[in-house]
């Protein structure tokens, strides 16, 4: 089928071109449940550490000590597994006192992620990441079928305090971002496609806002919805599979793959 690029504001729904002022106050009431699983360390140097993050799991701690459990503290203390694993059952390794994030993923989204273990490694990585220079590759399940097989999610996105913790398209404030994306398997009962994106820009929410944009949510996902898709799954189906980057110490390319879950 042929390749279909979605820019423009008559792609959109009326009320997905209009951008409210932000004015309402921010509350953030979200408690993040209990997470069992484990962070898996995929690859492990001096500089820098490849983990696998499960859905579930914040990727920084917040604010409220309910929320303290992520994927940083846990690389910190060394304890892999959580604070709610059972006796003689967490999986535990050295702390990584220095470790950081350079990027980070949804509470939802499972996958790949790199961390920086010294100075000299975050500088490199996060000047990598702003110069995008880093190539990632998500797996998602979306709802119903998309009528091209490949193509190109070109939709700013901006904040709305209106509707915190969501966001949404905005063409008149909104941050430039790009989503590619290329349908791997279509399958039916119930009518949904898995497909791969490769996102050029790293908003936030990017590729649930894109997908639900276009009419094909993700499936599992809780803010960016239709009447049926949050239900048609237990958790989000997207997850951070690969990673294409610049080693910080040898300057060579680096690959890390994290096996799609679903």
């Amino acid at each position: 089928m042929p390749w279909r690029r979605y820019a423009t504001m008559a792609t959109l729904p009326p009320a997905m071109n209009r951008c409210p002022k932000m004015t309402a106050t921010v509350v953030d009431t979200f408690i993040a449940p209990p997470c069992m699983a484990a962070v898996r360390i995929l690859y492990q140097d001096a500089q820098i550490l490849l983990i696998d993050k499960p859905s579930g799991l914040l990727s920084l701690s917040g604010k409220k000590p309910l929320n303290h459990d992520s994927v940083h503290q846990r690389l910190v203390s060394g304890q892999l597994q959580g604070p709610f694993a059972a006796t003689g059952n967490a999986q535990h390794t050295c702390p990584f006192p220095d470790a950081a994030l350079i990027h980070r993923l949804d509470f939802g989204t499972s996958g790949i992620m790199v961390v920086a273990l010294t100075k000299a490694a975050t500088a490199n990585l996060s000047l990598q990441f702003q110069a995008r220079t880093v190539i990632k590759t998500y797996i998602a399940i979306l709802d119903g079928q998309l009528d091209d097989d490949e193509g190109v999610i070109d939709l700013p996105i901006a904040k709305d305090k209106a509707t915190f913790p969501r966001l949404r398209v905005c063409h008149h404030n909104g941050q430039p971002a790009r989503s590619s994306y290329q349908v791997i398997e279509r399958l039916q009962q119930p009518d949904r496609c898995r497909v791969r994106f490769t996102p050029t820009t790293g908003r936030t929410h990017q590729l649930r806002i894109h997908s639900q944009a276009i009419g094909h949510p993700i499936l599992g996902c809780d803010l960016y919805a239709n009447g049926h898709s949050q239900q048609r799954a237990e958790r989000l189906l997207l997850h951070a599979s690969d990673l294409h980057f610049d080693h910080p110490a040898s300057g060579q390319r680096h690959y890390g793959h994290s096996p799609c879950p679903f």
